[in-house]
């Protein structure tokens, strides 16, 4: 059975940071394509950040240079650094694995406000 948990979400204030993190079981962590995506109300889901198995990352124009997505295939768990948060981040944020089948976390809610 696979499971992805997500975690690190909350409240923020504009300028400020959090680390999402993502812990994986059930697949072959190293193997896997790890995304990150996030939709908020009234939106449709866009990736955020990708990484592969060999380290490669991309991400949304809207994030570079803010966002930094990294996988620690010994504890299989893939993170997402966001700094300098903006209110237009705000949405729940989802872990997502491609390895052979796709599969998604619950999410976990980033809410930047002041």
């Amino acid at each position: 059975q696979v499971q992805l948990v997500e975690s690190g979400g909350g409240l923020v204030q504009p300028g400020g940071s959090l680390r999402l993190s993502c812990a994986a079981s059930g697949i072959i962590f190293q193997s896997s394509i790890m995304d990150w995506y996030r939709q908020a109300p009234g939106n449709q889901r866009e990736l955020v950040a990708r990484i592969t198995s060999i380290g490669y990352t991309t991400y949304a124009d809207s994030v570079k240079g803010r966002f930094t997505i990294s996988r620690d295939n010994a504890k299989n768990t893939v993170y997402l650094q966001m700094n300098s948060l903006k209110p237009d981040d705000t949405a729940v944020y989802y872990c997502h694995a491609i390895q052979r089948y796709d599969y998604w976390g619950q999410g976990t809610q980033v809410t930047v406000s002041s």
